[in-house]
């Protein structure tokens, strides 16, 4: 198991700045986004770094939904700056970006694709050693503040990939619930359903100890290694605090208990699948991610075209867990049940229609786009939206069914429309 250290608690994001003289570091490397640049939890960073004497340099060029460019422009600035620690404070875009930057920055004459997942870059082990990151998240959805991934789009295969390795998880995550105070309504929602859809595909990933064959040696060990006894607890406690608080968080901003629970849930759901990993839903929504062709969501202030990742993730879940749950069924009706399903009738080969009814049960509850086709997808885009799902094997090869083209050809279909 590998995780990040992480704080919790209301405030403790004004104790960074003594973290950072405590790392003796020097030379500061602030990442964030426009929008977030000007909201308190950078005013939070900012305030407690003046109080220190940190001295620091600002990025807030990050990309929602970064892609290989808006990488390689943050990785341009780290190597300039040669920041001896990086502070992300932001969404998963934010803290993935300074993950990168982190990267390349340490290790200026590797090419890009080194280190980015096979089969589209060569997956190299990281061997070099990195500068501290401490990870602010300001969304209760990635969990990116506990684990070793960082995805972007790579625009010439307008597909969604990443790098994958535990040297770039984050020295510290300091998670202070005051920040997601100033999250809009549909942000809270598909931040909640990353959530979801981590705690649900690590907890029904296949076993570790049925993926084979053993790597020939641990710096080979892939970071996402299958469903694990010490995952599940992860997260199954992760799955229970989204059914219990996310409508609570979504439908009233000032509800404090709420929107805590979830920041937390964020990092527990990461923590379970930053070891265990993700499956069909997560590689089938990197095309959706990356194939998107006029959708701009509420609540977004963006100047581009995007299906926020959280979205494009469950949009595909009814179908998936439907298609998954003959492998563990059990698994998939406990699910149900914490989400609210009464399975005392149930019978375990309907596990998976009842997961995927209770999950549009909870969607159609949440005002969630209608399937595919309500994001701009017809059944025409159906071979392209195959063709992008195709290179994600670091997760499609953790779902615990087997999938062919076909298969994947009609979950998509499934998927186009959910009520």
């Amino acid at each position: 198991m590998a995780i990040s250290n992480i704080r919790y608690g209301e405030g403790v994001t004004k104790e960074i700045g003594m973290d950072l003289q405590n790392l003796g570091a020097k030379r500061v490397c602030l990442m964030t986004d426009k929008n977030l640049s000007q909201l308190p939890p950078v005013n939070a960073v900012l305030n407690s770094l003046a109080k220190y004497g940190i001295n620091f340099q600002m990025y807030d060029n990050v990309r929602v939904e970064p892609t290989d460019q808006s990488f390689l422009d943050a990785i341009t600035f780290a190597k300039k700056g040669e920041f001896d620690a990086y502070v992300a404070v932001g969404g998963g875009s934010v803290i993935d970006t300074c993950k990168a930057a982190n990267l390349y920055a340490s290790s200026p004459t590797s090419d890009f694709l080194d280190y980015v997942n096979a089969p589209i870059g060569k997956g190299k082990p990281v061997t070099v050693p990195l500068k501290p990151l401490i990870a602010v998240p300001t969304t209760a959805g990635t969990g990116s503040e506990t684990t070793g991934v960082a995805i972007f789009d790579f625009k010439e295969l307008k597909v969604k990939t990443g790098i994958a390795s535990r040297a770039i998880k984050p020295t510290l995550g300091i998670i202070d619930p005051l920040h997601t105070l100033s999250m809009p309504e549909r942000i809270v929602a598909n931040s909640g359903f990353d959530v979801l859809c981590h705690a649900l595909e690590s907890y029904t990933a296949l076993p570790y100890n049925m993926r084979s064959p053993c790597p020939s040696n641990p710096i080979n060990r892939p970071a996402y290694q299958g469903s694990n006894p010490i995952s599940d607890v992860w997260a199954l406690h992760a799955l229970r605090i989204v059914a219990r608080y996310l409508k609570r968080a979504i439908r009233n901003p000032e509800d404090r208990e709420a929107r805590a629970n979830m920041h937390l849930a964020s990092a527990f759901a990461g923590i379970g699948f930053g070891n265990a990993g993700v499956h069909l839903c997560h590689g089938m929504s990197y095309p959706i991610s990356g194939l998107v062709k006029t959708y701009k969501p509420k609540d977004y202030n963006v100047d581009h075209s995007l299906v926020p990742h959280g979205l494009s993730v469950v949009l595909t879940s009814p179908a998936v867990f439907a298609f998954t749950a003959q492998m563990h069924p059990e698994r998939h009706l406990e699910a149900a049940e914490i989400l609210g399903a009464d399975i005392r009738t149930a019978r375990i080969k309907d596990a998976g229609f009842i997961l995927a009814d209770t999950l549009r049960k909870f969607l159609f509850d949440l005002n969630v786009d209608d399937g595919l086709a309500a994001i701009g997808y017809s059944k025409a885009d159906i071979p392209a939206l195959v063709k992008g799902t195709l290179p994600q094997e670091r997760v499609t090869k953790l779902s615990p069914r087997p999938q062919t083209e076909e298969d994947l050809s009609a979950l998509f279909e499934a998927s186009m429309k959910l009520y």
